[in-house]
């Protein structure tokens, strides 16, 4: 999805993200106003590692070896705005937990993208290799639901070589046409900082509106 907003967008120095708060519930977030953006994935997409090579630190976003460990919403200001504020959504497929924990962390999640006005998009990360899996279907939902835009990143692009991955690309983009609209899809890896910049210039298009 491209706009010609992006490219008028005043960009922002991600480098200076601070944790701000983290809140187990829609009710613990911090005041409903300025602008955020969210990342959701899988417990396993990388979500974290996005998060800490986009602010180039190694611990903003703490990574678990233990998928889905990570049960709070946790929000990052931007630029010492906390009216600016990166939103690291609890990761959900492979925690090792009761069902009943896994429903808690998905109606917290609904809550969250259905209710929150400050929202202005949605990152929404995936495995490059296994895509479009039905946690990612269900955000899509939410997403249109709103008729809020989506950023998909396609994580760990550093797994397969350039065709599979490029194949793997033109598939979500293709099985996604309906969304064009409102979505978007990009390959990345935090191991070999790919996709970085062109991540960037899609938040801050949103975190300037």
């Amino acid at each position: 999805m491209s706009s010609p907003e992006s490219a008028a967008a005043p960009r922002l120095n991600y480098p200076t993200a601070q944790f701000l708060i983290s809140a187990p519930t829609l009710h613990h977030c911090p005041s409903d106003s300025g602008t955020e953006v969210a990342f959701a994935g899988r417990s396993n997409a990388g979500k974290s590692s996005a998060i800490n090579a986009l602010t180039q630190q190694k611990a903003l976003a703490r990574t678990s070896r233990t998928p889905g460990r990570t049960q709070l919403i946790n929000f990052f200001s931007v630029m010492n705005d906390d009216a600016r504020r990166l939103v690291d959504l609890p990761g959900y497929g492979y925690a090792k937990v009761p069902e009943a924990v896994k429903i808690e962390w998905q109606q917290h999640l609904s809550e969250y993208l259905r209710a929150r006005h400050s929202l202005r998009g949605l990152v929404l990360l995936m495995d490059v290799r296994h895509p479009l899996t039905e946690f990612d279907q269900m955000m899509l939902g939410f997403a249109d639901e709103r008729e809020m835009p989506v950023h998909i990143l396609l994580t760990k692009a550093d797994k397969l070589k350039k065709g599979p991955a490029s194949a793997s690309l033109q598939q979500v983009r293709s099985r996604l046409k309906e969304w064009d609209d409102l979505v978007s899809v990009q390959l990345f890896s935090a191991l070999k900082r790919q996709g970085i910049d062109t991540l960037s210039q899609r938040l801050d298009t949103w975190l300037a509106s």
